[in-house]
């Protein structure tokens, strides 16, 4: 096993716990909040400025203690310009994203706190090329967090049964990708009289039946393209990627201790 690339300490996890459970909160407003209420129609960007800040925050304090070297800036550097390269190759088309493999195989290799990391710099980098930035990047910049972050929780595995065990997680979490990023615009993309429209008011249970039935009718395909992709791409490139990631880490040695050898005594002196 190598050595996470960003320490996650208890503090930084406090504040990573927090960010979570925000996002989590942000994505499904739409069950606590009604819309036209306390000005809760711009709610959610302002939910995920303030979300945005805490994330950069962490990076900029752990960048000043030391829980990010140079060596690990750089990777990060170097994979999120490769995931908003490859993010264009995908456009989305059928659902087909070319994103989350990497993602998931950093996120892996390098440790939660740096998938977290990068889910957010590779949709931000990404939305700065493509023209893509607008009030949907904050959510598929934690929705692409929470993938990266989850697969550095995954339990060990080794040789085929790794790869096989991150294909399926890559499937299943381009369904939960697409099942939050959904909750971001549903109140506000259909009818009212619609009957899996979102509906100020109704009880959880009922309004939850709705969202599921939005999500089945307007997302299933698209988020099936997006599973196969993922299953795909990890199986078939996984293995070499994996042993790239981990041959790059141990060369990097991230956060290795540094000795300083003793001053020279004449003694020590070559004859």
């Amino acid at each position: 096993m190598t050595a996470a690339a960003i320490r996650l300490t208890s503090r930084v996890g406090v504040v990573m716990t927090l960010a979570a459970f925000l996002g989590v909160v942000a994505f499904f407003w739409p069950f606590l909040v009604a819309p036209g209420k306390f000005g809760s129609n711009y709610a959610p960007p302002l939910i995920f400025g303030v979300l945005l800040v805490l994330v950069l925050c962490v990076v900029l304090s752990e960048i000043a203690e030391g829980g990010i070297d140079s060596k690990a800036l750089a990777m990060l550097g170097v994979l999120s310009a490769v995931n908003a390269a490859l993010r264009p190759l995908g456009a989305g088309t059928a659902g087909i994203e070319t994103v989350f493999f990497v993602l998931v195989l950093a996120g892996r290799v390098y440790g939660a706190g740096f998938g977290f990391t990068l889910g957010c710099t590779s949709l931000f980098a990404s939305a700065l090329i493509t023209g893509g930035v607008g009030p949907w990047m904050p959510y598929q910049m934690f929705g692409c967090a929470f993938v990266g972050m989850l697969a550095g929780f995954l339990p060990r595995a080794t040789g085929r049964r790794e790869v096989l065990m991150l294909a399926v997680y890559g499937s299943v979490s381009g369904y939960l990708f697409g099942f939050l990023l959904n909750l971001s615009f549903w109140p506000f993309s259909l009818d009212p009289n619609s009957s899996i429209a979102y509906l100020p008011g109704l009880p959880f249970t009922e309004q939850w039946q709705r969202y599921l039935a939005f999500d089945l009718a307007t997302s299933l395909g698209w988020d099936t393209g997006r599973a196969v992709t993922n299953f795909v791409c990890i199986l078939l490139a996984g293995p070499a990627v994996l042993t790239t990631f981990r041959r790059a880490a141990r060369k990097a040695r991230f956060r290795a201790s540094v000795r300083f050898a003793g001053p020279r005594t004449a003694d020590s002196e070559p004859r």
